[in-house]
């Protein structure tokens, strides 16, 4: 009885586990955002890319800039680089490994996730960095709607 409990509790799992790997992923609503204190109130989706891949250094305002990625391969990376610049993470992370080579520039910081991207960007005037529009707050700034995209 306590094998046939055991058996059907363990097919219970896997069907559960089963339904939610078939569940369809939310795309991320990815805003760009900024400290309110940065001097920016908008970017274009061009600014945000010369900002992110490196070739401009400062924000709009004449801060330096200090862009944040989130992870290496979270959803909200590889969608922002995927709607922004039309590249997949492979294409972003060789363009980066060879501008780092070079000595030309330094990659974005990357932080675990959007929280820790709120956080940095609240409490540094030349951060920017792109979220997912549900953990915005009051302590940032959004300066471009990129939407869920594609």
């Amino acid at each position: 009885m306590r094998t046939l409990l055991t058996g059907l509790c363990a097919v219970a799992a896997m069907a559960l586990l089963t339904a939610r790997a078939a569940e369809p992923r939310r795309a991320p609503q990815l805003v760009v955002i900024v400290h309110p204190s940065s001097g920016v109130d908008a970017l274009t989706p061009a600014d945000a890319v010369n900002i992110f891949m490196g070739r401009y250094r400062r924000l709009p305002s004449g801060l330096a800039a200090f862009p944040i990625d989130i992870g290496d391969r979270s959803p909200e990376r590889e969608a922002f680089y995927r709607r922004i610049v039309r590249k997949d993470l492979a294409e972003i992370d060789a363009y980066w490994a060879r501008l780092v080579f070079s000595g030309q520039t330094s990659p974005p910081l990357k932080v675990p996730d959007d929280r820790a991207a709120v956080r940095l960007v609240a409490s540094n005037p030349a951060a920017i960095a792109y979220v997912d529009r549900s953990a915005v707050d009051g302590s940032v700034k959004v300066v471009l709607d990129l939407g869920a995209g594609p």
